[in-house]
């Protein structure tokens, strides 16, 4: 769980009558667009538990894809998410589905950006604007939203995670949390470092040239 701080205290500014269902929502919109980044040009959204059975009063599927737009959830123009993604050339499709044993408040994006980048992000509102994602792409994660962070696909192989963290102490980078998550023995991994500091242009290139990486994302923290 993350540490509590004076958001999760008093509360987000938010549009709605809930902030697992309204602000949550659109704190996990927002995080998946961060992990794609650029304008997403389709989103299939798929709700599970609470999320499908009182998401629709509460305007989760409205928060949602105002968080896949950019907006805060405090933005007036929540309520009109639907409308404006039509305008925005962004193609919403909304469902429900058992997702499995996760929290109640969970919803699945399948998403496809307008630079080619395609996702499936899983993600839980856990009270007070709060939101964990579990999920990318198969793989098991945990991030918060609270941190600069890398998500790194690599080659499963000794000596990986060493590499990739000498670069980040070489750089002055300070490691709060990290990660990682595989499908299978010696195929792809998935690690995810949060960090105290600015993930810089060339620190992320450094990390991506490393061999036998695959692809490396920086994602700012997400309010």
């Amino acid at each position: 769980m993350p540490k509590t701080d004076v958001f999760g205290i008093i509360g987000p500014i938010m549009i709605g009558p809930s902030s697992s269902h309204t602000a949550g929502a659109a704190r996990i919109g927002r995080m998946t667009r961060a992990i794609c980044p650029g304008r997403p040009r389709s989103a299939r959204i798929t709700l599970h538990g609470s999320f499908a059975e009182t998401g629709r009063g509460h305007g989760t599927h409205l928060a949602l894809v105002a968080g896949l737009l950019g907006l805060q959830p405090g933005d007036d123009r929540l309520r009109q998410s639907l409308d404006l993604a039509r305008k925005d050339g962004l193609e919403i499709t909304i469902g429900h589905s058992d997702l499995g044993n996760v929290h109640p408040n969970t919803a699945r994006l399948d998403v496809i950006g307008e630079d080619g980048c395609r996702t499936t992000v899983t993600g839980s509102s856990l009270g007070g604007g709060n939101v964990v994602i579990t999920n990318i792409d198969g793989f098991e994660v945990e991030i918060y939203g609270n941190y600069h962070t890398l998500v790194i696909s690599h080659a499963d192989e000794p000596g990986m995670l060493s590499r990739i963290t000498s670069h980040l102490a070489d750089a002055g980078v300070n490691i709060a949390n990290m990660r990682t998550s595989r499908k299978a023995r010696g195929q792809t991994a998935m690690t995810v470092i949060e960090t105290d500091h600015i993930i810089t242009p060339d620190l992320l290139e450094a990390v991506r040239a490393l061999p036998n990486v695959e692809s490396v994302l920086a994602v700012p923290p997400v309010r």
